[in-house]
């Protein structure tokens, strides 16, 4: 196992994994990120260099100081060979596995791997699967007008706990940090009403995904988060990312409006693994 650290070594990384895609997006993310200022704090292993066959993105060890939040302590996976990734995951210190954590990907081997990983390792495996959708240019995404009466902006830390309030996963103080942490070092882009308040938004993720996109309800019906998608889209895919994001398998609203903006469904599934010790349960 090794960590790759040199610029010129991960500038080549994203290269690589770039031309692979996209299978490697949400590794290739990460990588864009931590070629970026790394926001997240996160580093890279692979089980050997220049000719690798895994690949793990991961919170460096001063990031992920609590071993109970999940949202913090995330992986991303890309691998050739399936035996070596298992390999990574299993028996080298690539995973804390003291920690609570959650491993991401597009393979089906991930499963397997991560499975076999919570037997070995005597932590609780939740496994559970998103699709993909990704835009080749957002400039041609069509979207109205906005209502005069409202603005966009970008999200600050005074909308930090509506967003934890309303957003599916949330509710818990790491989430409500993991979300702080999005708004503070992440693009976003949002709309507020004509007293600054909150009306839809949207966050670029630690793995270049367009993330956690919401309208209130009593604003819903108006296009404003087809605005919000275009308006972050945009500014992504100028910054060189992909165009991305990740929708629940029984979301059929958001899979519609995804095919509406012109965003292509991938074959290959997400999967975000929850690993958790058994101890934690004792």
């Amino acid at each position: 196992m090794l960590i790759l650290s040199c610029p010129s070594k991960l500038q080549l990384l994203e290269g690589i994994l770039r031309n692979n895609l996209p299978q490697t997006l949400l590794v290739h993310g990460a990588v864009m990120h931590i070629n970026r200022g790394n926001p997240a704090g996160h580093e890279v292993l692979v089980d050997s260099w220049p000719k690798f066959k895994a690949v793990l993105t991961r919170p460096r060890r001063e990031v992920a100081t609590d071993d109970s939040d999940f949202y913090t302590n995330m992986y991303a996976a890309f691998y050739h060979d399936h035996d070596v990734y298992r390999t990574l995951l299993q028996d080298t210190d690539a995973v804390n596995w003291a920690q609570a954590l959650r491993v991401h990907g597009h393979q089906d081997g991930l499963y397997e791997a991560s499975r076999d990983a919570a037997a070995a390792k005597q932590t609780q495996f939740s496994p559970s699967s998103y699709i993909t959708y990704l835009h080749s240019d957002p400039n041609k995404m069509q979207a109205r007008q906005l209502d005069p009466s409202l603005r966009l902006s970008t999200l600050n830390s005074s909308h930090v706990d509506l967003l934890n309030e309303t957003w599916a996963y949330g509710g818990s103080k790491h989430s409500r940090g993991y979300l702080a942490a999005l708004v503070r070092s992440f693009p976003n882009s949002c709309i507020l009403d004509s007293n600054g308040r909150l009306v839809s938004w949207s966050i670029l993720d630690p793995f270049g995904a367009l993330a956690h996109g919401y309208t209130l309800p009593e604003y819903r019906g108006q296009g404003y988060i087809t605005i919000i998608n275009k308006d972050l889209a945009m500014r992504v895919h100028a910054l060189g990312y992909p165009v991305y994001g990740n929708v629940a398998l029984d979301n059929e609203r958001m899979q519609n409006l995804n095919e509406l903006w012109g965003y292509q469904r991938l074959a290959a599934l997400c999967h975000i693994i929850i690993h958790t010790p058994k101890s934690a349960f004792s």
